[in-house]
């Protein structure tokens, strides 16, 4: 059974910074496109940041420049590093494979900037 448990988010104020964990177990985690996605409240599930099996990252142009995505394929971890956070940050983030799978979503980690 596949399980994506994402861990570290929080409340944040304008301008700081958060990383975030994804945990993957059930998977081999290093065959696959991995990525970070996020769910604002009445929006849709949008992929910020994507990472290659061998490392090469693509983001987003709303966090590109402030969020960097990385992945350790021997502990099938992946982290999501967030600088600069502004409140249009704000929502759900969920890791995934890319393209994502429906039944992979975990519960994903809330982030939320405000003052």
């Amino acid at each position: 059974q596949v399980q994506l448990v994402e861990s570290g988010g929080g409340l944040v104020q304008p301008g700081g910074s958060l990383r975030l964990s994804c945990a993957a177990s059930g998977i081999i985690f290093r065959y696959n496109y991995m990525g970070w996605y996020r769910q604002a409240p009445g929006k849709q599930r949008e992929l910020v940041a994507r990472i290659t099996i061998g490392g090469a990252t693509i983001y987003a142009d709303s966090v590109k420049g402030r969020f960097t995505i990385s992945r350790d394929n021997a502990k099938s971890t992946m982290s999501l590093q967030m600088n600069s956070l502004n409140a249009d940050d704000t929502a759900v983030y969920y890791c995934n494979t890319v393209p994502s799978n429906n039944n992979y979503w975990g519960q994903g980690t809330q982030v939320t900037v405000s003052s």
